[in-house]
């Protein structure tokens, strides 16, 4: 009861014990918070970066938007397209057609994989198809490929825990070299290519069978304005790194490839376009002691990957 009074008659004065003070100093500050919660830790600067996509996170991946359908024509076009397994809807075939090596295995394949609708047509109809093409009655009808949007690349990075690595391709025109780019990324393990929406290579039945199948788990993007696109990166903490022959340091040299990159490759003869070298952070060039003018985009993409993927081993 004297305690009740001490307490309520509004004397000032040094209060009896400690409050708790000495045994809380005792105590320590605890266990050690997990790496995502220690300040200036690379696992706390990913979930930060994820945060902040979940925040802004686009819509879900599409919306790059579609291709053309496209029509693989000739039989050994199609013999190898089926064996590299280019996503096909149907296979036409010519009435009364010459059964051939190739024609037995065409129709094999397409019963192999199922999911293909198998056509008759007369040869007028073929013709009219393939525009007069001299297609020897086989004619494969490819899909239009369902292109991601650039930011679903990097979100799909931070959602797996890891620092975003993509490539960008600038004025790449031939599909060839689209699909060489697609095998390198996903063999050193990167998260997708971006490809701008006109005047570039897009994802054709060419490219598909160059990526050895790998297009089948890398996904393409598809830019309305790469540097846009490129600037996007830039705000999200992301490096953008541009391959020129008059880089200032060699890519050997760079430690931007240590986090969340974007590799930008331009085309063979011309390099990056202006704005999307001005838009670079870095511009960084590939040692040719043979003396080579330049490599093709494929090659210097799986260079540059190369490293890269070396520094996260």
């Amino acid at each position: 009861m004297a305690a009740n009074n001490r307490r309520m008659s509004g004397k000032k004065g040094a209060q009896v014990g400690s409050g708790g003070q000495r045994r809380r100093g005792l105590e320590g500050k605890g266990p050690t918070p997990p790496a995502e919660m220690r300040k200036g830790h690379k696992k706390n600067r990913i979930a930060g970066a994820k945060a902040k996509q979940a925040v802004r996170r686009p819509a879900p991946r599409g919306r790059g938007g579609k291709g053309t359908s496209e029509m693989v024509v000739g039989r050994n076009p199609v013999v190898e397209a089926l064996r590299e397994g280019v996503p096909a809807t149907t296979l036409y075939v010519q009435q009364f057609i010459d059964n051939d090596e190739r024609v037995r295995e065409a129709l094999q394949l397409v019963a192999e994989r199922g999911g293909i609708h198998l056509m008759e047509a007369p040869r007028p109809e073929l013709d009219r198809m393939t525009n007069g093409l001299n297609h020897q009655g086989l004619v494969l009808q490819v899909p239009p490929y369902e292109y991601a949007h650039p930011e679903d690349l990097a979100a799909a990075a931070y959602d797996e825990g890891q620092d975003p690595l993509i490539v960008a391709l600038d004025g790449v025109t031939d599909p060839r070299n689209l699909g060489a780019v697609v095998r390198s990324v996903s063999a050193f393990g990167g998260h997708g290519v971006v490809v701008p929406e006109r005047r570039a290579a897009g994802m054709t039945a060419g490219a598909w069978k160059t990526s050895a199948g790998t297009a089948a788990r890398t996904p393409v993007a598809r830019a309305t304005n790469l540097t846009r696109a490129l600037e996007a990166y830039k705000k999200a903490g992301i490096a953008i790194v541009g391959l020129a022959a008059d880089g200032e340091a060699e890519v050997g040299t760079l430690a931007a490839l240590d986090g969340p990159v974007v590799i930008v490759v331009g085309s063979e003869g011309k390099g990056l376009s202006r704005l999307v070298g001005e838009t670079c952070d870095h511009l960084v060039r590939i040692p040719m002691p043979g003396g080579a003018e330049s490599l093709n985009a494929g090659v210097a993409a799986g260079i540059v990957l190369y490293e890269a993927a070396r520094r996260r081993a």
